[in-house]
């Protein structure tokens, strides 16, 4: 019986997985991104921020050698999809709609995701910059050296979740600036 028990049971990482996604949001949350640097205060906005900090996450989950650092990466945009789904339907989209959302959504993350890893990577400020200009800001002109303090950020906090442990990530726990 416990063995039949278990297939209704949570997913490995799932557990640490929200709470990873909900460090990352907090991370994403700080006022001064809106105030100084000028970020949209919008559904978008908040979402380019947030795709920005569970997307640098993922990246550090990706390259750990512990075989669980893929999986918790997987588990972090779980969670991440799981309550924009909830989002979604809170703020009274349709049922019908919800779905083609999300995947708009997904897609979205996908590109932003793989072009910020990218700028990361060759440690490129004004490829980030650039990037993160062209997918935050939307066709807008950031204020004058917005993105260019974004990305800044953004290798910073690349470069504090690269030593965190694993044993911590695998309890929810990751440090953002």
């Amino acid at each position: 019986m416990m063995g039949l028990l278990g297939l209704f049971g949570r997913k490995p990482h799932e557990r640490a997985g929200f709470d990873l996604y909900g460090a990352a949001v907090a991370a994403a949350r700080q006022p001064r991104f809106f105030a100084e640097l000028g970020v949209p205060d919008t559904l978008d906005g908040r979402f380019d921020l947030v795709s920005l900090h569970v997307a640098l996450l993922i990246r550090r989950l990706r390259r750990d050698p512990d075989a669980a650092g893929p999986k918790l990466a997987q588990a972090v945009f779980d969670a991440m999809f799981a309550d924009m789904d909830v989002n979604l339907r809170e703020m009274g989209v349709g049922d019908l709609v919800v779905g083609k959302r999300v995947k708009r959504m997904w897609e979205a993350f996908h590109g932003r995701a793989a072009a910020y890893e990218s700028a990361v990577d060759a440690g490129d400020v004004a490829a980030l910059a650039e990037a993160l200009a062209r997918n935050i800001w939307r066709g807008d002109q950031p204020p004058a050296g917005a993105a260019a303090q974004l990305a800044a950020h953004a290798l910073a906090v690349a470069g504090q979740l690269a030593p965190q442990p694993m044993t911590a990530l695998k309890r929810g726990k990751a440090v953002f600036t």
